[in-house]
């Protein structure tokens, strides 16, 4: 096991809903900006354009202060406009949008969905070295290129530079701009599983863009879920595997039995109407921010930010108060569809390089259970990296901050070896 030496960075600025939500998260209003192409070529020219920017010491501070007051998706209209207007000239590597449509796609339960889109983004040139990136439950591919993720590797010098790399971030099914319930279906729409949506990727991949070998695959909280069930049923399709805020073992205890209680919720809402409501059920803001408070952000940082009863009562109300954007049925899918995870069965056939990286503080994944100290013995190149939990961290938000861990995988791209690709 390794663990890195405690950082002072304050990390507690709001961050991403969902599976990377922090103390202060921005839970409601992250899911619509996503949606949007232009935001995404807006942050990330501004991020590029930072990272390419004079060394004169003024300029330089003024971008790193903006990086961490703004680490998050979520900023002011009239800042947005600013960095939109600055980011016109800047020099970027190939940002691209896409739908890719699946002929009757089969599900694990035996449904059939005549046209399955999923939709992605890539970073960089398709000659490039391909790498998998894959975000968590209630998100998209597009909150994968927040300041404080994309910030950290994707530019020039970093591990997984993008003039090098060619950087792929799928949309899971059911979330962002992918096929999902509320497109039409409803409740009708297939009942999908982790599994489905690692097969959805890999047909991406090989069968739309030519992907025949991955040199990292890279995921976080659901993302890293489906890392492990990916390293287990293609295990020689990539070269390393990198699981973040997850577990290889069954869904089971308090982690299942919350996310139970988001779906429960809806579906006991009177106003859900079997799936068939005119209005959104209240009852899906509510069980998400309680789910957001309950499994992430950090006992101590949730402490540090709120010390009082008052200031507990402000940051619920925060939450509570802001706009949710995202759609009753989705959000009963996507949680729902955690219920069957379990790739422990697969873990001796790993054949990756795996670098396994939780927090001490993670809500969901506490390691005092002791499950990834016994079973990484099963994967024959695998290791733990544990961050250790501090005022800092952000329980299970934490991984989403690429800082904690990006010296780690720097090494590993320079040292992993490369699976042989069968002819």
């Amino acid at each position: 096991m390794i663990s890195f030496k405690k950082q002072t960075v304050d990390e507690s600025a709001e961050r991403p809903s969902g599976d990377a939500a922090g103390p202060v998260s921005a839970m409601p209003r992250i899911a619509s900006l996503a949606q949007s192409g232009d935001l995404i070529r807006t942050l990330w020219s501004r991020l590029l354009s930072g990272s390419r920017a004079s060394a004169h010491p003024a300029k330089r501070r003024r971008i790193m202060k903006l990086r961490e007051v703004g680490s998050c998706v979520i900023v002011r209209t009239a800042v947005l406009a600013t960095i939109a207007a600055k980011a016109l000239a800047a020099d970027l590597p190939p940002v691209q949008e896409g739908d890719w449509i699946v002929r009757d796609f089969p599900f694990h339960t035996g449904e059939v969905l005549p046209e399955l889109k999923i939709h992605y983004t890539t970073i960089g040139d398709p000659k490039g070295e391909p790498v998998l990136i894959l975000h968590g439950t209630a998100q998209s591919g597009a909150v994968m290129l927040a300041p404080q993720f994309a910030g950290e590797l994707f530019g020039p010098g970093q591990p997984l530079d993008a003039s090098r790399y060619y950087v792929i971030l799928p949309d899971a099914i059911g979330h962002g701009k992918s096929s999902k319930p509320s497109d039409g279906l409803r409740t009708a729409f297939p009942k999908y599983d982790y599994d489905d949506l690692v097969d959805a990727d890999h047909r991406l991949l090989t069968e739309h863009l030519g992907v025949k070998h991955l040199r990292l695959v890279l995921g976080n909280s659901m993302g890293g879920m489906e890392t492990w069930i990916y390293a287990t049923r293609q295990p020689g399709f990539m070269d390393i595997a990198v699981p973040m805020a997850s577990l290889p073992s069954p869904m089971s205890g308090r982690n299942w039995m919350l996310r139970r209680l988001i779906v429960d919720s809806i579906r006991t809402d009177p106003d859900w109407m079997n799936g068939n409501y005119t209005k959104q059920p209240r009852s899906a803001q509510f069980a998400s921010v309680f789910f957001a408070f309950a499994t992430a952000g950090g006992n101590q940082a949730l402490q540090r930010i709120a010390p009082t009863a008052e200031k507990a009562d402000a940051l619920v109300d925060q939450r509570l108060a802001a706009p949710f954007t995202a759609d009753a049925n989705d959000v009963l899918y996507q949680w729902a569809s955690s219920h069957d995870y379990d790739p422990s069965a697969g873990l001796d056939l790993i054949q990756a390089t795996l670098l396994s990286i939780n927090s001490a503080d993670d809500e969901r994944n506490p390691p005092e259970l002791g499950t990834l100290d016994r079973e990484i013995k099963r994967v024959k190149n695998g290791r733990l990296l544990l961050i250790p939990a501090s005022d800092q961290t952000a329980g299970h938000g934490t991984t989403f901050v690429a800082r904690w861990w990006t010296k780690d995988l720097d090494a590993l791209l320079n040292a992993a070896p490369r699976v042989a690709v069968p002819r």
